[in-house]
Parts: C-alpha cells; structure tokens; sequence
C-alpha cells in the first residue's frame, strides 16, 4: 500500500577516471602553447632579427618617435627626428623598421 521496496547498493563508487583528466591537461597545455606560447616565441625572434638588421638611413618608430637612423653602434643608436636634431636611444626601443620614404 504505501510501502515500497528498497535495494541495497553495490558499495562500489566511481570517482573521476584519473586517465581523462590526464588527457583533458595535456590538451589543455597545447592549447595554451600553440595559442600564446609559439606566437609570442616567434614576435620576440623576428624582433631580434630586426634589430640585429638596423643600419645607417633606416627610418625606425621607437616609443612613437620617428627617426631616421645617422649613427648605430651595438647598444645605442642615433635618430635624427628633424633637420639638425639628433637623439640617442637604446636599440632595444626601436619598435618598428618603416618602408623607406617614409618619413619627408
């Protein structure tokens, strides 16, 4: 009438399966790598390599200043910003190397 029967349980319990979640973080980490690890690798390389490429009567942006380059040695570089004004900076601030022509 209002009874209902009731089973007992197996007592075996699952708990998480230690090989999924193994998995789940090694696709994580791939993800991470392939999205932000690998892309940041290879600004930093061409970024070197545009550095180590500077020469004399390149136009260069180092921190929005625009310069083209009169003198460079292998820690300071020297841009000439206007007809007669000259600034030092340190060659690791050049940030970007400009299509020549451009600065008039």
């Amino acid at each position: 009438m209002g009874i209902t029967n009731v089973f007992a349980d197996s007592g075996v319990t699952t708990g998480p399966d230690f090989g999924m979640n193994l998995v789940f973080i090694v696709i994580m980490f791939g993800v991470l790598y392939f999205m932000m690890i690998r892309p940041q690798l290879k600004r930093q390389k061409e970024q070197k390599a545009m550095l180590e490429a500077l020469s004399k009567g390149d136009e260069v942006v180092a921190a929005g200043i625009l310069g083209k380059i009169v003198e460079i040695d292998s820690n300071y570089v020297r841009l000439e910003v206007a007809k007669g004004v000259i600034v030092q900076i340190q060659r690791g601030a050049v940030g970007t190397l400009l299509p020549k022509g451009t600065i008039q």
